[in-house]
């Protein structure tokens, strides 16, 4: 099938967002890019089962954060009244791998893996040896997980049972393919811009290749996603996955204008997160139920569970490099805060300590201020916080499942956010 003309121009338009948009080149202008979204307070309560004990926190309320940069409305329910909070049943089962959680989907996986490098490979040796360096870096490969996922888990609602059939939809496949290539040249980009030496505990690509070729290695990366994108020939996933790179550069335009910035405020946090993390993963789940040709709720439902899910790995992340070693992270600890990036943990903990906002606007010029930092996030009550805030993402991911049928694939989509949990457990 040929594609329309608005198509193609759709497409040519994806491939420009890539030539022009290699937000390495950006300017950031701080006064430029503070207009925020206006928010207003909601709260709610709902109940959950399922194994879950869910509670109430008092002293939050919830705030309804909305930015017309998205694709879609982006409602982030700031922590500031009593949400309700996850808590795992000790005892009650055994910690989640991502090896059992995956295994529904392993055969996708293991074609995605080949994929990949056929399709990397073939243009260029060098490159394929850059990109090898993130794909064989022990990436968890959760992004093309779920949206082998939420692809079976939403096929079944058309009647199109995938449990037993071994073969997935060619623009499903491809779609996982296009997601984890946007990926990973974010994360090569990303490095580089952080001027980070190690990912994963390897060396990163711009170390091991120089800037130049990391450079290109994720513009390359970006172009060819774009590409296959484009001959997917489904305008509305063309859309919201070039929405996506656009939301990148946003995302790496408001952090580099708030570096040290210790009125940042919660709100612009988690736009931030949408942009960097959670928009992708949003992408990823609307995506394949786009793809699967189930009603535009359904849509709605897997792209909030995405955008949920995101904003708490997010999160906690962001809570791991204050509570992990430099050998469990594969980085050094402290990392974020020592470079001026102001996470859910330090937000909190400035609400406390105003030594803490003397130390930060100082950019840690006194000797070991850095280690005083982190340990006055701890000793103030950001990592609980930031933990509630993690806690209460997790339980609106695990509401928009609902609308999908019980069996394997939901349960891996409901067991990913507990796994998620279990980091900071």
């Amino acid at each position: 099938m040929s594609m329309t003309c608005h198509n193609l121009d759709f497409s040519r338009t994806v491939l420009d967002v890539v030539a022009c948009g290699c937000y390495l080149n950006a300017t950031f202008n701080r006064s430029s890019v503070r207009n925020y979204a206006k928010s207003s307070c909601k709260s709610r309560s709902r109940g959950h089962g399922g194994g879950i004990d869910v509670c109430r926190r008092r002293g939050i309320a919830r705030c309804r954060v909305s930015s017309t940069r998205t694709p879609e409305t982006l409602r982030n329910e700031v922590a500031q009244g009593p949400p309700p909070v996850f808590e795992l049943k000790k005892g009650s089962r055994s910690p989640i791998s991502l090896t059992n959680l995956f295994e529904v989907v392993a055969e996708d996986l293991g074609t995605l893996n080949q994929n990949l490098q056929n399709i990397v490979g073939a243009e260029n040796p060098l490159l394929m040896s850059a990109a090898e360096q993130i794909f064989g870096a022990g990436g968890k490969r959760m992004r093309p997980a779920l949206v082998f996922l939420v692809s079976r888990a939403t096929a079944e609602l058309v009647g199109l049972n995938l449990l037993y059939t071994r073969e997935l939809t060619m623009k499903h496949r491809r779609l996982a393919e296009i997601i984890e290539m946007i990926h990973t040249a974010s994360l090569i980009h990303d490095d580089v811009l952080d001027d980070s030496d190690i990912r994963r505990g390897k060396e990163t690509v711009h170390q091991l290749y120089g800037t130049r070729v990391a450079v290109l290695a994720g513009d390359f990366m970006f172009a060819q996603s774009s590409w296959y994108l484009a001959n997917l020939e489904n305008l509305e996933v063309i859309k919201l996955i070039s929405q996506v790179i656009k939301d990148f550069a946003s995302g790496e335009i408001k952090q580099a204008s708030s570096l040290f910035d210790c009125d940042v405020e919660l709100e612009e946090y988690l736009i931030k997160s949408y942009y960097k993390t959670a928009s992708l993963i949003a992408a990823s789940t609307k995506g394949a139920a786009i793809f699967s040709g189930v009603d535009s709720d359904v849509c709605q439902k897997m792209y909030e569970y995405g955008k949920n899910l995101g904003l708490s790995f997010q999160v906690i992340d962001d809570i791991l490099d204050f509570t992990q070693s430099a050998e469990q992270l594969g980085k050094p600890a402290g990392s974020d805060l020592v470079k001026g990036n102001l996470t859910a943990p330090v937000i909190f903990a400035l609400e406390k300590d105003p030594k803490l906002r003397d130390i930060i606007e100082s950019e840690f010029s006194e000797p070991n201020s850095l280690d005083e930092a982190i340990g006055l996030v701890k000793s103030s009550g950001g990592i609980e916080r930031a933990q509630e805030l993690a806690k209460e993402k997790a339980y609106l991911a695990i509401q928009n499942l609902q609308c999908l049928p019980q069996g394997a694939f939901r349960l891996a989509l409901e067991d990913m956010v507990m796994f998620n949990l279990e980091r900071i457990d």
